[in-house]
Parts: structure tokens; C-alpha cells; sequence
């Protein structure tokens, strides 16, 4: 017996998601402070991104760098998502790309986002502030590996707006990212 979501239930339960987001957005802002008194704290763990630029809290030098705990404190967001890098759906989970980008205090209107690969996207930094995107940090319940497109991987919202199923945005969802400089 198959006890699964029937497609109303999906549907129901992707109206939903997008009510808890809006509401979380409006009441709670976009992330919990990590910085305070205009200082970011330091990685305890293994460093999984790097931010630099036009950032205003660092915590290395001109740059900020986290680890998946400190990218974890932050206001994030589930999303069961269709992509064309899985066969069937897929639920990605980490923190919104606006809540990161507010904890270093970015200011500037694009992204160089780098991959472990050195692969580099120019990504637009309103596509922060217009969608609900995600730096994924898990797939399907699970911490991501090298292996799977991890540890992180960019995900814009494709379960609330399929309009944004398209090449353009495909090349903006860089996986295996590792650095992100804001101009």
C-alpha cells in the first residue's frame, strides 16, 4: 500500500512550506546574528566556505570563513525540489543564500561564486533577495559529499517557481562550492 503524498497532498504541502517561509521571513529577518559587536566568530570545524569582497564582518583577515556549524545557526530553509541533476525529486536543506550573506554584512550586486573545480558562476546578488535560494548542505536528510555535488551546493527555489527551471539558472546553481566573493 502506497502511503506516500497523493499529488494534492504534495501540493498542499508545498503551499504550506511557502507560508512557513513568508512568515519566518517576515517575522523572524533573515538570519540569526553570528556577529556581534562587529566581530564574526572563528571556525571551530573544517572550513567549507569563504567569503570575501565587499563583505563588512570577516573573521580571517579581509575574509569570512565558515564552517557547516556556523552555517547551520542560520535561518535556512527545506526544499523538495525537481532539478535535472537527480532522477526523481530531491530535498535539499541548508541556509538561505540572503541570511549568509547578511551575517558578513554584504553589500554589492554580484557573485563570483568558485567550485572546488575553480568553475566560477557570475550570479546576479538580487537572485539572494527576490528567491528563497539555498546553499544546500543536505540531500535527502543527509550531509553532502564531494561525491554527491557537496558539501555545498546552490539551489534556488525550482519546487516554488518553475518558471525558474531554465538554462540560466541551471548555471547559476553551482555545486561543490567553496568561495564566494561579493562585488
Amino acid at each position: 500500500m502506497n502511503r506516500g503524498l497523493t499529488d494534492g497532498g504534495r501540493f498542499w504541502a508545498k503551499v504550506l512550506g511557502a507560508v512557513v517561509l513568508i512568515c519566518g521571513l517576515a517575522l523572524g529577518g533573515a538570519t540569526a546574528a553570528l556577529a556581534q559587536d562587529g566581530i564574526l566568530p572563528k571556525p571551530a570545524g573544517a572550513v567549507i566556505l569563504t567569503l570575501k569582497g565587499n563583505i563588512k564582518f570577516t573573521n580571517t583577515g579581509d575574509k569570512a570563513e565558515f564552517d557547516l556549524a556556523m552555517l547551520e545557526k542560520l535561518k535556512g530553509r527545506v526544499a523538495p525540489v525537481k532539478t535535472p541533476w537527480a532522477d526523481k525529486e530531491t530535498t535539499y536543506e541548508g541556509p538561505l543564500m540572503s541570511a549568509i550573506l547578511d551575517a558578513v554584512g554584504a553589500t554589492g550586486t554580484t557573485l563570483m561564486v568558485k567550485a572546488i573545480n575553480d568553475y566560477v558562476a557570475e550570479v546576479p546578488m538580487e537572485d539572494m533577495t527576490r528567491y528563497p535560494v539555498i546553499l544546500a548542505t543536505k540531500r535527502d536528510g543527509k550531509k553532502m559529499t564531494v561525491r554527491d555535488k557537496g558539501p555545498l551546493f546552490i539551489i534556488y527555489p525550482f519546487d516554488l517557481d518553475p518558471a525558474l527551471q531554465n538554462e540560466k539558472i541551471y548555471n547559476r546553481s553551482v555545486w561543490q562550492v567553496k568561495e564566494i566573493t561579493v562585488n
